[in-house]
């Protein structure tokens, strides 16, 4: 936690808390969804967090 009482995300691999933000996006197999991912990318050991932020039937950019 920070001083804030907020707590501060860490990489579950090795505890690291600097991270590069991406945006991503899922699309299913037959690309009747897609689900559009924040990627957070820990700078110490590469491992990726991934958030789900929405899907729509109707999205196909």
């Amino acid at each position: 936690m920070t001083d804030q009482g907020t707590p501060r995300l860490t990489c579950p691999l090795c505890q690291g808390t600097d991270f590069q933000q991406e945006t991503g996006r899922l699309d299913s197999t037959w690309g009747f969804t897609s689900h559009k991912m924040t990627l957070l990318i820990c700078v110490n050991c590469r491992y990726i967090l991934h958030f789900y932020d929405r899907n729509s039937i109707f999205d196909f950019d």
